[in-house]
């Protein structure tokens, strides 16, 4: 599980590579969302793994 925190962490900095570097002029607002959904998600799944693997 903490594999695909990592997955969406990264995904969330493509997104904000092309969202807030102005790489992608045209697709700017949509890197941006998807920079926070992958955050958020990215956050979620690593507390799930925190709360998953204690005793």
């Amino acid at each position: 599980m903490l594999h695909y925190a990592v997955v969406f962490f990264v995904i969330a900095l493509v997104a904000a590579l092309f969202g807030f570097g102005g790489i992608a002029a045209g697709a700017v607002e949509i890197a941006k969302v998807l920079f926070f959904i992958f955050i958020v998600l990215a956050v979620v799944t690593f507390v799930f793994n925190l709360i998953k693997s204690k005793p």
